[in-house]
Parts: structure tokens; C-alpha cells; sequence
């Protein structure tokens, strides 16, 4: 099992603080919040994001204040629900911005020609793995999630159970009935948690451990949050989620326990990119300017480990017990956009029957 820890990704991914850091030294301002444009800037835009919801409002606070003028229309929802909706809008957008959703689904979008290419004043700054190669780039990227299992000490205490360290335990015998997982055709998380197992693993083996996986799961959520909010209540004591949530369930004070498999994490970048239309609305663009920008950056940093703009004076975020890049793994997202279709209909041939209800 090889996990993402050599040299090269120092220069590739930035860690920073769950809570905020100072900018860059060699960071220049970025000329877009200017009063006069600030000033002069109206209009209305619609924003589709998978974003937490209790992130949305605090991060749109500094748009807000840069553009009062401009109305924006968020549309929340999971990954997936997010993705299939804007597909199914393809030959009529209804979307200017996707911003926070998962870079492979963004990759799938611009597969399909959705993409209207857009580099953003301050792209120079994200790091090269957060961002498309292309000029001008397709997407780009603000921080990474990663897989971690919350699990509820206190429930497991009353079974006589060890607390879970790895894939390797979760399908263990004895805790049958005792995991939930987001459904990966609904949810980004429940999609790179089974990205990475397949790019850990390979497709065969990779089958082969997600079967008797099934077999101790006792439901498949449409909300990536949602298992590590159902260990925090003690519902179910193992909830296969994603860091940001779990750890912030522990400061909640719920008795859990957050754990990255000793394997490595699954993960993902949530990315903007600009929808393509008859008619591009540059408030759109600014949108996308301020999304990268030191203010919300800044911001993102107090919920994400990782973020696309290297962020000085980084220690070991809290909540980790070990380097947040370390515990990712070798991950091809290119690959694991290609392979979205055929991944999740098999999932779904395989697994859905223990899906929850729509």
C-alpha cells in the first residue's frame, strides 16, 4: 500500500492550519477588489456548490462585503446530486459558477464541453495539482478532503470492540452492522473513499474487499457528513466520512475517536470553474477572482488541513495525528473521472440495496 509521502509533494500540496494563517510573503493583492470595481459591480449569479452548509454563509461574508450589489443564488446539495443535475442541464444551464465541488466531477464536465475556460486573477498562486494545466484552466482548485472514520469509543466500549485503524479491520467479522458509509453515486466522499480503494488496490482486489465491506455495512447514506454525525449520536458507531466533518463532530464534544486508515486516505479537491453559456456574466468571473482569493482562502484554511495556496507558518493541523499529506494516497484524478461511470454502476449493481431512501 503506498501512500502519498514523497519529497515532490511538498511542492505539490500546501498544509495549513484547521485554524487561519498569515498570507504568503511574496503574495501580491489582488487588483479585482479594487472600491471602484467593488463599487461598480451588480447584477445576479447562480452558484452551484457542494460546500457544508454551515460554510456557505461564513465563507460568502467577504463577497458580500466586496459586492453588495451582486445577488448570488446558491444551490447546495452533494457532489453527486450536484454533478448528475448539472449533466442533466447540459443543453441548458442553469448554473454560472460551480464552486467547492469535486474536481472529478469538474473533469467530467469538461469531458462534455460544459467548461467555459477562465483563469482567475491570483491562479499563479494555487499550487499546480490544485488546478488544470490548461491556459486558461478549465478549473481550479481551493482544498483537499480526505476519507477518516469517526467511531463512537462509548458504543464500542459496550460490545467489547477495538476501535478500527484500517480498511483491513473495517471489514472484520465483528463489526457487522456497525458501519455506515456515504453512497459514492450521491456523494463526492462516498465516491473518493471508493477511488481510492480501487487506486490503492487495484479494480480485482479492490471488488473483492468492497464485497465483504458490504457485508458489515449497515447503510449507505446520500450525505457524506451524515455517517460521522450518526457515530457522534451513537446510531451507529462506525461512520466512514471525512475529516473536516469528524473532527469538527469531536469538538462538538460527541465521543469519537477520528481515524485515518493506516492504508492511507481516499481524496479529492473541491474546485470552481466557470459554466459555459450564451452569455458569460462577469460577475461570474469575479466570482471565481474572489473564490481563490487571500480573504476566503484564509477562511477555507479554518475548516480544511489543506488548501490550494500555500498558507506560512504551518504546523500539525489539530485533529491529525500524522502530516495530513502523508495519510493521502497516490491518486490519479484524471483516471478517476474517467472511470466515474463504470465505477458507479457497478457500486450500484452490487450495493444500492442497502442504499437509504431518496
Amino acid at each position: 500500500m503506498k501512500k502519498w509521502h514523497y519529497p515532490l509533494l511538498a511542492s505539490i500540496l500546501s498544509i495549513t492550519f484547521l485554524a487561519g494563517c498569515g498570507q504568503s510573503p511574496g503574495s501580491q493583492p489582488n487588483t479585482q477588489s479594487s472600491t471602484k470595481e467593488s463599487t461598480k459591480a451588480s447584477g445576479e449569479i447562480t452558484v452551484y456548490t457542494a460546500l457544508e452548509d454551515d460554510q456557505i454563509k461564513t465563507y460568502l461574508e467577504s463577497f458580500k462585503a466586496k459586492y453588495p450589489d451582486v445577488k448570488v443564488n446558491i444551490v447546495r446539495d452533494s457532489t453527486g446530486i450536484i454533478t448528475a443535475k448539472l449533466l442533466a442541464e447540459k443543453d441548458n444551464p442553469q448554473a454560472d459558477v460551480v464552486w467547492g465541488t469535486a474536481a472529478t466531477s469538474l473533469l467530467v464536465l469538461e469531458q462534455q464541453g460544459m467548461l467555459e475556460g477562465y483563469s482567475p486573477k491570483g491562479i499563479e498562486k494555487v499550487s499546480p495539482e490544485f488546478k488544470d494545466s490548461k491556459e486558461p484552466a478549465s478549473w481550479v482548485g481551493i482544498d483537499a478532503w480526505e476519507t477518516a472514520v469517526a467511531v463512537n469509543t462509548k458504543e464500542l466500549e459496550k460490545r467489547n470492540l477495538p476501535i478500527p485503524r484500517s480498511y483491513e479491520d473495517l471489514i472484520k467479522p465483528e463489526y457487522k452492522g456497525l458501519v455506515v458509509m456515504p453512497n459514492p453515486a450521491s456523494s463526492g466522499t462516498g465516491l473518493l473513499t471508493i477511488n481510492g480503494i480501487m487506486q490503492v488496490k487495484g479494480e480485482k482486489e479492490g471488488w473483492a474487499y468492497l464485497d465483504k465491506l458490504h457485508e458489515n455495512m449497515a447503510i449507505y447514506t446520500h450525505s457524506g457528513s451524515k455517517p460521522a454525525k450518526m457515530a457522534a449520536s451513537g446510531e451507529y458507531p462506525i461512520g466512514i466520512s471525512f475529516g473536516y466533518r469528524s473532527i469538527t463532530e469531536k469538538k462538538k464534544g460527541a465521543p469519537i475517536e477520528v481515524v485515518f486508515p493506516t492504508e492511507g486516505s481516499g481524496w479529492d479537491v473541491e474546485a470552481n470553474a466557470l459554466m459555459k453559456k450564451s452569455e458569460i456574466k462577469p460577475e461570474a468571473k469575479l466570482f471565481l477572482d474572489w473564490a481563490i482569493s487571500d480573504e476566503v482562502m484564509k477562511a477555507y484554511n479554518k475548516n480544511f488541513a489543506i488548501v490550494s495556496v500555500k498558507q506560512e507558518g504551518a504546523t500539525l493541523p489539530e485533529g491529525y495525528a500524522v502530516d495530513p499529506i502523508k495519510q493521502l494516497i497516490k491518486l490519479d484524478l484524471n483516471q478517476a473521472a474517467q472511470n466515474r461511470d463504470n465505477i458507479l454502476g457497478e457500486w450500484e449493481k452490487r450495493y444500492a440495496t442497502k442504499s437509504e431512501p431518496k
